[in-house]
C-alpha cells in the first residue's frame, strides 16, 4: 500500500507540473483524498502575491462557480425548514420591479413561469448576464477585461438580462422526458437575491451560520465581504491570460467566495455522506432528475460547462463518453466546476474526493481535461 501511494503522489505531481507549465497558467493546485482518509495528496506550485510567495497546499483558491453548489445546498436547507418552496414563482419571493419582463420570447413575458427548481436547474432559459453577447457589443466579461473592475447589484443584472439580452428558450416543462437545459449565472443571481431576502441576512452570514460553522469550516470565506474562522495564507491570484487580474468591486457583487482545497474536500466529504441536511432524501432529490447540456452553439456557450455534462439541482454529473477513453471506462464523478478553472468533485463508484484550481478566467475547460487523468491515475487502485 505504501509504494502504491508514493508511486500515485509521483503520477499526481506529475499531472500538476504539466498543468502549470501549460500556457498560460501560472499556478496550480490540485488535492486527491479518499472518503476514508487512507489516502490524501495536496500539491501546489507556482507563485502568488507581488512578493512572490510560493502557493501552498493551505493557500486558498476562488470558488468561481463551484459556490452554486453551496448555494444550492443553502437552497435545500431552506426548503427542508419550509421556508423554500422550490415549485414556487421566484416571484413568490421577489419584487415584480425585478422580475418582470425578465424572460421576454416571442412577444411574451415568461418572467411568472419561472420557478425556483429552473433556477437550480438551469432550465429557465434565462439569458447569462455575464457571458451572453447582446446584439451587436461584447459580452460584461469582455467589457470587464478590457475596461475594468465594476461594481454591480442585482439590479443591474436583472437590468443586463432584461434590456440588453434575448431568452434562449421558455422555462421548461421538467416533467417532459427531456427538457432543455442551458447554463446561466443568472439563475443563480437570483436565487442568491432569494436567499437574502428570505433570510433578511447578507449571504456571507447565512453561510456562516448554515454551512461554516456547522461543517467546521475554517479557512473559507467571501471575497471583500467575511474573513475565515481561523488564520488563512493570502490566496493565489486570479489571472487573465497570465495576468493578475484585480476585481474586488466584482468579487463582492457577486458574492465571491475563497477556500483552501482541505476546506472544500471538507465540505465534499460531509455533502455526499448527506452529513449536510436534516432529512434524508434531500441530497437523493438534487439528483434525482438530470438534464444535459446541449453541445455549445455560440460563442457564450463555448465559455460555459456543455455537453457531455448533466446538471441535476445544484450538482453536476460529468463522465467522459466511453468514445474518448476506448481502452477503458472511467466512472462520473458528482460536483460543480468553476469558469477560473477550478473543480470540487467526489467518485462515488471509488470514494474520491478530488480538488483544484488553477485560478486562470481562460481555463474555464481545464477540469475536464485534468480530473480525467487523475482518474485514469487512481483506476490501478480500483
Amino acid at each position: 500500500m505504501a509504494d502504491y501511494k508514493a508511486v500515485t503522489a509521483e503520477r499526481l505531481q506529475k499531472v500538476l507540473t504539466g498543468l502549470a507549465s501549460r500556457t498560460p497558467i501560472r499556478q496550480a493546485i490540485i488535492a486527491v483524498e479518499s472518503g476514508d482518509g487512507s489516502f490524501r495528496w495536496i500539491g501546489a506550485t507556482g507563485e502568488t502575491g507581488s512578493d512572490g510567495t510560493p502557493v501552498g497546499e493551505e493557500t486558498p483558491f476562488f470558488l468561481a462557480s463551484i459556490d452554486k453548489l453551496f448555494n444550492a445546498t443553502i437552497a435545500m436547507k431552506l426548503s427542508e425548514s419550509g421556508r423554500l418552496e422550490l415549485d414556487n414563482a421566484i416571484s413568490t419571493y421577489l419584487p415584480s420591479t425585478l422580475t418582470r419582463g425578465l424572460h421576454k420570447l416571442g412577444g411574451v413575458d415568461y418572467s411568472e413561469r419561472i420557478t425556483v427548481r429552473h433556477l437550480l436547474s438551469h432550465t429557465s432559459g434565462l439569458a447569462d448576464w455575464l457571458e451572453d453577447y447582446p446584439k451587436g457589443g461584447p459580452s460584461l466579461i469582455d467589457r470587464l477585461l478590457d475596461e475594468g473592475d465594476m461594481a454591480l447589484s442585482i439590479q443591474d443584472v436583472a437590468a443586463i438580462v432584461r434590456d440588453r439580452l434575448r431568452p434562449h428558450f421558455q422555462p421548461q416543462e421538467l416533467s417532459a422526458k427531456r427538457p432543455k437545459a442551458r447554463y446561466s449565472d443568472t439563475n443563480y443571481m437570483l436565487l442568491v437575491a432569494i436567499i437574502e431576502e428570505l433570510t433578511g441576512q447578507p449571504l456571507h452570514e447565512v453561510h456562516e451560520q448554515m454551512l461554516f460553522g456547522p461543517l467546521n469550516l475554517r479557512h473559507i470565506y467571501f471575497a471583500g465581504l467575511s474573513r475565515p474562522m481561523d488564520p488563512t495564507p493570502e490566496p493565489m491570484i486570479l489571472r487573465a491570460k497570465g495576468r493578475p487580474l484585480h476585481i474586488p468591486l466584482l468579487m463582492r457583487s457577486v458574492r465571491g467566495m475563497y477556500s483552501t482545497a482541505a476546506d472544500a474536500l471538507s465540505f465534499m466529504r460531509q455533502f455526499v455522506r448527506n452529513e449536510v441536511f436534516q432529512k434524508p432524501g434531500t441530497l437523493a432529490s438534487m439528483q434525482e432528475h438530470w438534464h444535459r447540456f446541449g453541445f455549445p452553439l455560440d460563442r457564450a456557450a463555448l465559455r460555459s460547462p456543455g455537453w457531455p455534462i448533466e446538471y441535476g439541482l445544484g450538482i453536476m454529473r460529468f463522465r467522459l463518453p466511453r468514445v474518448f477513453t476506448p481502452m477503458h471506462s472511467l466512472p462520473a464523478v458528482l460536483g460543480h466546476t468553476g469558469s477560473t478553472g477550478c473543480w470540487l468533485f467526489y467518485c462515488p463508484q471509488w470514494d474520491m474526493l478530488l480538488a483544484g484550481s488553477v485560478d486562470e478566467v481562460t481555463a474555464g475547460a481545464v477540469p475536464y481535461r485534468i480530473v480525467p487523468k487523475i482518474l485514469d491515475i487512481l483506476r490501478s487502485s480500483n
